[in-house]
């Protein structure tokens, strides 16, 4: 069964950007980010969502505080939150050594990470940002699998992130039917999206998306344009990654690569789709700059992109 991400699963995403709040300690960013925060973000560019996944603040933010105001500088409005920033927020265990137990965990403990997982959510939301998906790994139990949907309801996401991997698509579909909760594949170089038949990935489970990387795409095919991708799989994306990538594997500074942003964010306004398109930093950061400056650049990319 094929399963559409519909206008009211979008509109879920966005219910909650409510009253700003203001934030005291943690990252040094200018005071100008008080006034953002006041104002409320908003990254809806001519209908399009552009958000950031907080992977891209990772070299000066990683706090959920932290994490908040660099977003909120960026005037962005939408995020994909790693699972470090949830996990450190919620006290929820995780990232031991291979092979090393994991620590026991009660109900009690859980339902008080679910608690630290609403109020991250409401911190977010109250300041104006969306938290539309969630990228904390599964873990090997059933009992994990089915906490990490609780995470996602608790945030108010529409859906997981993970790596693309038919195996725990297989293991993760029962559970996402039940919780009506999307788990989006990521796709790398060597893992592109089948274009020239039916991918396979999505007979799996009617909540099994795409979580698409444009820029993994292009260097992964050798240099195709990903729009055909969308095209034809608009209807199980849940976010894109924007980077620029080349066909030989180079990751450049928005607008030096071969990967069309540009073209696909206009497709997005064209075509009215839901999905929040991501910036996700992996270029090299110039010397006198830092992440929250770049990921700047890339906003002010996508609106000229829009205008």
């Amino acid at each position: 069964m094929k399963t559409s991400i519909t206008t009211n699963q979008t509109s879920t995403r966005r219910e909650f950007l409510t009253s700003a709040a203001a934030l005291a300690a943690g990252l040094a960013l200018p005071r100008r980010v008080l006034a953002a925060e006041a104002a409320k973000p908003n990254s809806v560019f001519n209908g399009v969502r552009i958000g950031c996944i907080s992977y891209s603040y990772r070299s000066m933010a990683t706090t959920a505080e932290d994490v908040l105001k660099a977003l909120l500088t960026d005037g962005l409005s939408e995020v994909e939150l790693m699972g470090n920033t949830i996990q450190q927020y919620a006290g929820i265990p995780g990232g031991g050594k291979p092979g090393t137990p994991a620590p026991k965990v009660t109900d009690s403990d859980r339902e008080a990470q679910l608690a630290k997982c609403r109020e991250l959510r409401k911190m977010y939301n109250d300041a104006g940002v969306n938290i539309h998906l969630h990228k904390l790994g599964f873990g090997p139990s059933d009992e994990e699998i089915e906490f990490n949907f609780l995470v996602a309801k608790a945030l108010g996401c529409v859906g997981i992130t993970t790596e693309r991997n038919e195996m725990l698509a297989r293991r993760v579909a029962p559970f996402a039917d039940k919780h009506k909760i999307w788990v989006a594949f990521h796709n790398h170089t060597a893992n592109i999206p089948v274009i020239d038949k039916p991918d396979p990935l999505l007979d799996i489970g009617a909540y099994i998306g795409f979580n698409v990387d444009i820029g993994h795409y292009v260097a992964g095919s050798k240099g195709l344009s990903p729009i055909p991708v969308l095209e034809k799989y608009h209807d199980r994306i849940l976010n894109l990654h924007l980077k620029d990538r080349t066909a030989d594997g180079g990751n450049l500074a928005w607008g030096q690569g071969q990967t069309p942003i540009k073209e696909v964010l206009q497709l997005i306004k064209k075509e009215k789709w839901p999905f929040p398109a991501d910036i996700e930093l992996e270029y090299k950061i110039p010397d006198g700059s830092d992440a929250v400056k770049e990921v700047a650049k890339c906003v002010q990319y996508c609106k000229e992109a829009l205008a």
